[in-house]
Order: structure tokens, then C-alpha cells, then sequence
């Protein structure tokens, strides 16, 4: 099929289904821990709502895996993977 010059037709995505959902899960939470650990931050291409949603899910996990606060931050075309600000207590108890 010809297209007009210089235009491309767009990529057409396939969803992942439940096994690649889970597997994606487990294998990019190690990744995204290891980038964590070693830079502080993971910087990714999340530019569909499912590829957000995965993303959210795999920080909330390696929270869990790293036993501290981690938090994502989605613009609608990327998402960052951070470790959450500590903020002091300011309570203080008698």
C-alpha cells in the first residue's frame, strides 16, 4: 500500500494480555529497582493510558520490593519513577 509522501500509517498497539501483564509486572519492577538504587530515577515512554497503568503498578511494587516510598509522575507522553521526598516529622511528642 502507498501512503502520501513522507507519512507513515500509525503503529496500531495489541494489548497485553494477562500473562504479558504479569510477567511485564515482575520483570520491569526489577529493572526500575536496580535503576533506583544505582540513579535515583527511571525515566520511561508511557504514552497510552494501559502503558501508565502498567507503569504505576511496577513503582508501586518496587516500593514495595525496596521497602520505601516511591512515587510516579505521568505527563501523558513519558513517567517518572522516583524515591518519594522524607519529610521531617513535625509533631512533636510529649
Amino acid at each position: 500500500m502507498t501512503h502520501p509522501s513522507g507519512t507513515q500509517p500509525a503503529p496500531r498497539r495489541t494489548p497485553l494480555d494477562a500473562e504479558e501483564r504479569v510477567r511485564s509486572e515482575v520483570n520491569f519492577s526489577q529493572l526500575v529497582a536496580e535503576h533506583l538504587v544505582a540513579k535515583g530515577r527511571f525515566r520511561i515512554t508511557a504514552d497510552s493510558p494501559e502503558m501508565v497503568d502498567l507503569w504505576q503498578t511496577v513503582a508501586r511494587r518496587v516500593g514495595e520490593m525496596l521497602q520505601r516510598p516511591v512515587v510516579s509522575y505521568a505527563n501523558g507522553r513519558d513517567i517518572v519513577i522516583t524515591f518519594a521526598q522524607r519529610t521531617a516529622n513535625l509533631t512533636t511528642q510529649s
